[in-house]
């Protein structure tokens, strides 16, 4: 997508055209996803820039509040997403064994 810019000089204006394609945050791109699921530290970091107010961590496995809703959320999800559910290399199937679901 391109968008005209004015551009005023000292005697005339000038047309310019910008390519103002959005970049595809790190966060879903494979530089900010753990291998093993879920986001790594640059990916939670580069999401809580662009998102104010979110405030994302790391996975919590050894238990608390934060892993029983994150395992019942996904959960929803696996019964959401059946072929995610079916496939262990799944993006889903991964971050929930990293939680320890």
């Amino acid at each position: 997508m391109y968008k005209q810019f004015l551009i005023k000089t000292k005697f005339f204006y000038i047309f310019v055209k910008k390519n103002i394609m959005a970049k595809t945050p790190l966060w879903q791109k494979k530089a900010g996803q753990s291998p093993t699921g879920g986001l790594n530290a640059k990916g939670r970091a580069a999401y809580n820039k662009a998102n104010p107010g979110s405030n994302l961590k790391a996975p919590q496995p050894e238990g608390g509040a934060r892993k029983k809703s994150y395992c019942a959320r996904s959960a929803g999800q696996m019964k959401k997403f059946p072929e995610a559910a079916k496939n262990p290399e799944s993006r889903l199937r991964l971050a929930r064994k990293k939680w320890k679901c």
